[in-house]
């Protein structure tokens, strides 16, 4: 057996496992995570995130000081971002004095995001660009199908616009045409305006299935709803965001995306993984 130290948060119910693994020695694989975010075997969660030096990331060609985080859905796969998992993976790092200040830099596989401490809980990330693509799109639950938009949030997003998400099984089969558009899985989203720039949303994530929350997802839902209505996202707009796990805010300024939502850490411990037998390279 081996035992990890971890510790266990979660941004609007969206919960993540989390290791401090700064030089890799650690290195978790897939199975690894699957047993970490299993959640009658495990310690159970949406993903993993795994802080770790950024000079330990081959592909990584930035500031090599940076704390990485490598997020894992729970399946084991990896994903390029997560919204809700940066803010409290910035929690985490100012929890356990891994880093200090009211805005932190933090490595992505999505590039560099800047987390600020704006209050009690509630952490801003500096999302980035995000591309809208109107080209035809088709999102298959079970046996309806619904016209959807791409948006890329740095990591891929489906969008789809229904009455009420809350009326429908996201338990059932999820499928979109053209298949080859997302060829690595792709996030959906199921959103309804409620009110003006008020949105509610539930999400299935690649990987994970249906989450409280997702924060990628809300600025995603937030921007195709932009250019669904004709507004836009080129100049200020903010929406407010209802998941089931809470509520958070998408902003975006001069084209530039923001996330602000609580981030909390709830829990600290040791957990025993099984003996594994990794392949030789």
């Amino acid at each position: 057996m081996r035992s990890w130290s971890f510790a266990k948060g979660h941004g609007t119910m969206n919960d993540f496992v989390i290791i401090t693994d700064r030089h890799s020695m650690l290195n978790p694989d897939a199975a690894d995570v699957r047993y970490l975010c299993d959640r009658r075997t495990g310690i159970g969660g949406d993903g993993m995130l795994r802080a770790i030096k950024a000079s330990r990331i081959p592909e990584w060609d930035g500031d090599p000081d940076l704390w990485f985080m490598d997020y894992r859905n729970a399946d084991g796969s990896i994903a390029e971002m997560c919204g809700n998992g940066i803010r409290v993976f910035a929690r985490y790092l100012l929890d356990e004095g891994l880093a200090w200040g009211n805005t932190l830099p933090i490595a992505t596989r999505s590039g560099v995001r800047h987390v600020e401490v704006v209050g009690g809980d509630n952490f801003r990330v500096t999302m980035g660009q995000v591309a809208v693509d109107q080209e035809s799109l088709t999102v298959r639950l079970g046996e309806s199908e619904y016209p959807a938009l791409a948006v890329d949030v740095g990591n891929p997003h489906a969008v789809v616009h229904v009455e009420d998400p809350n009326l429908l099984n996201l338990d059932q089969t999820l499928q979109w045409s053209p298949a080859e558009r997302f060829p690595h899985g792709v996030n959906v989203e199921f959103v309804a305006s409620i009110a003006p720039r008020h949105l509610r949303m539930r999400v299935v994530e690649r990987g994970s299935g249906e989450t409280k929350s997702c924060g990628t997802g809300v600025v995603a839902a937030a921007a195709a709803t932009a250019v669904r209505e004709g507004e836009g996202f080129d100049s200020s707009v903010s929406y407010r965001v209802d998941v089931p796990g809470g509520r958070v805010t998408a902003e975006f300024i001069d084209g530039t995306a923001y996330l602000t939502g609580p981030a909390v850490i709830v829990a600290h411990g040791d957990v025993l993984l099984p003996h594994r037998e990794r392949a030789e390279a």
